[in-house]
């Protein structure tokens, strides 16, 4: 089994449908226009919000989300993968009425039983809404800033990414850099290639979320090979959302073999009736990646990973025995 490694996974969107199905049990929620035959039923752009939402609203306590953690990075685990990080909102939190400090708890407690079971590490990277505006934005970022945790170690922002622009967020994105956390910015996934550019050119991220549509313009994907700013892909999240028609049309292989470190992720795996497994598989199968080459993309993973060092160090040794 090929070693693997995740940096970009939304977690409430990595609900399970048979997590989700016991969670609406306990809560006396009817998700059978939602769920059919186990998995996740939506048509459009509009409609996977519509069931993202529904799902997420399902973790309301500090155990909930400790539950959630728990089973998806186990799952991981059992697919070989040594290392993840997630996405958080503590926005998502507080319109579920729970207390962001007991969300981020509660998620911590899930990481490190499954780290005590399996031996996978596990980060949160706080992200803000970029729809929210830049003041919400700000106030995710001033969250962390005043309530450190030694698992919350990047900050980045999701959202509708058509919705304002990169130079609106600086200040939040200092706020959180002058606290130590590491920065990724979702770009280059609805919008083209200027959006990864101005992403770039105004929040200075080492990582981009997404970034694929980047390939529009020979220039800027020469600049990611230079700056060596790390892709966190997601094949199957932009195949189904219609960002590329199919795999062939998918730049995965034009951008590593233009030198941009490429990574594979899931991004919100069951809605996408996707893995982190499936990614490497759809890797091999599509992209005609051997096992050699998967795991250099699970190194690229690795040291571009928001953890300190001697984790590191420990992950990329585990990764040169071959153990997964």
């Amino acid at each position: 089994m090929v070693p693997k490694a995740e940096l970009h996974c939304h977690i409430e969107g990595a609900v399970s449908p048979a997590l989700a199905a016991r969670q609406a049990a306990a809560y006396g929620i009817d998700l059978s226009a939602i769920i059919v035959d186990g998995a996740y039923r939506w048509a459009d752009f509009t409609e996977f919000l519509h069931v993202y939402d529904t799902v997420a609203a399902l973790f309301r306590t500090r155990e909930d989300y400790a539950l959630l953690a728990h089973d998806y990075l186990t799952g991981l685990a059992a697919d070989g993968c040594l290392y993840s990080e997630f996405f958080i909102s503590t926005d998502h939190a507080e319109m579920t009425g729970l207390a962001p400090q007991a969300y981020i708890e509660g998620l911590a407690e899930g990481i490190e039983r499954a780290k005590a079971e399996t031996g996978i590490e596990g980060r949160m990277i706080a992200t803000g809404l970029r729809h929210g505006g830049p003041e919400a934005v700000e106030r995710a970022a001033r969250f962390i800033a005043d309530h450190p945790h030694p698992l919350v170690t990047g900050f980045g922002m999701a959202g509708d990414e058509r919705m304002h622009h990169p130079a609106d967020f600086v200040r939040a994105f200092g706020i959180a850099r002058d606290a130590g956390l590491r920065i990724t910015v979702h770009a280059g996934e609805l919008c083209g290639a200027q959006s990864v550019r101005d992403a770039l050119d105004h929040l200075a991220p080492e990582r981009i979320g997404h970034g694929v549509r980047a390939i529009e313009d020979p220039a800027l994907v020469e600049r990611l090979a230079d700056e060596a700013i790390v892709l966190e892909t997601c094949p199957a999240s932009n195949i189904a959302l219609k960002v590329f028609a199919d795999y062939p049309s998918h730049p995965f292989v034009a951008l590593r073999e233009a030198g941009v470190k490429v990574t594979l992720n899931s991004d919100d795996p069951p809605h996408f009736h996707s893995s982190l497994a499936n990614e490497y598989a759809i890797a091999r199968d599509h992209f005609g990646l051997d096992d050699a080459a998967l795991t250099d993309v699970t190194r690229t993973a690795i040291e571009a990973a928001f953890c300190d060092e001697e984790t590191r160090t420990r992950l990329l040794a585990r990764l040169g025995d071959g153990k997964a």
